[in-house]
């Protein structure tokens, strides 16, 4: 299920677009203002956003801008009645995917929809993403806002579990099995340890600890 994010403060056109798309089967959250849509992205990161230009607070073009500048790579339909040449071309140029200009048809939208959903799922094969930190686990390589972060073997390993069980605890147990196999003995304190470098490795502390049971990345 792909999850929508819609900023559009028309409420006829953005009632008629989250009825359509919910039942076609994707998660739709609708916001009206473009604080509300900083937060939204930011918080709950959604699979893909349809951004109206034209709201009453921040102009749509800001929050392009901002969304890129954070280098969330998120596709990005803007919706807009502007429909000159000059801002299809400001709006691309600042990282929208793809520009639909009112009115449309609600079939050429859903379409768009799911190309942008095809071309994201292509590029994002291997790339595992938790808020500023993006895992390529096809260049074995990571990043904290930009930064590139220097791991060992066995912490990107561990990290790359937690990532891929996003919102299940994983046991000290079958950590350990990701990491060494079944059948190998390792000292009792040795996902503690790992845990414990990773955390100072990605300074803000992603991986919570529940207490008895063992360690969660969190949606």
């Amino acid at each position: 299920m792909t999850r929508l994010l819609l900023v559009e403060d028309d409420e006829l056109l953005g009632d008629g677009i989250c009825k359509v798309l919910s039942r076609r089967g994707d998660q739709l959250e609708w916001v009206r203002d473009g604080r509300s849509a900083l937060t939204a992205i930011s918080e709950r990161e959604p699979d893909l956003v349809l951004l109206d230009i034209n709201l009453p607070d921040i102009s749509g073009f800001d929050i392009l801008k901002a969304i890129r500048a954070a280098e969330n790579d998120v596709p990005i339909l803007v919706l807009t009645a502007r429909s000159s040449v000059s801002n299809r071309v400001f709006a691309l140029d600042n990282g929208a995917d793809d520009y639909l200009v009112k009115p449309f048809d609600i079939e050429e939208l859903c379409a768009r929809v799911r190309a942008l959903r095809r071309r994201s799922a292509s590029q994002n094969e291997g790339r595992l993403r938790c808020g500023e930190l993006v895992m390529d686990t096809s260049a074995l390589t990571l990043s904290l806002a930009g930064e590139p972060v220097n791991l060992s073997v066995r912490e990107f390993t561990l990290l790359r579990t937690l990532m891929e069980s996003r919102g299940r605890v994983m046991s000290r147990h079958q950590l350990e099995e990701e990491l060494y196999g079944w059948d190998v003995e390792v000292a009792s304190n040795t996902i503690e340890v790992h845990i414990h470098n990773l955390r100072k490795k990605l300074t803000s502390c992603i991986i919570r600890t529940v207490r008895g049971v063992g360690y969660i990345i969190e949606k």
